[in-house]
């Protein structure tokens, strides 16, 4: 699913009365809400759905497939989700 069919399935979950760009706006909100918990508390939790949370990733030896030679990969961040029951429930 695309963002943009996910803004129509919101818009019909709403109501054929709300407009598209309203839905988008509200998915717009939801993924800010979610990109702003996960810079403020390093975690997002949506009861029902799964949990968002930022997880560091430690600095690593790598080789580059192509010439074989050895690089070093820096340290870094990202962002892990883990499903919760209803979400398990419904695949």
């Amino acid at each position: 699913m695309k963002k943009a069919e996910l803004v129509e399935a919101v818009r019909q979950q709403l109501g054929e009365e709300t407009s598209k760009a309203s839905a988008e706006r509200a998915v717009d909100a939801v993924i800010a809400g979610i990109k702003q918990g996960l810079q403020e508390d390093q975690n997002v939790t949506l009861v029902g759905f799964g949990t968002f949370s930022v997880v560091e990733r430690a600095a690593r030896t790598g080789m580059n497939p192509q010439t074989k030679e050895k690089i070093q990969i820096a340290a870094s961040k990202a962002v892990k989700f883990k499903p919760g029951s209803g979400l398990k429930d419904v695949l």
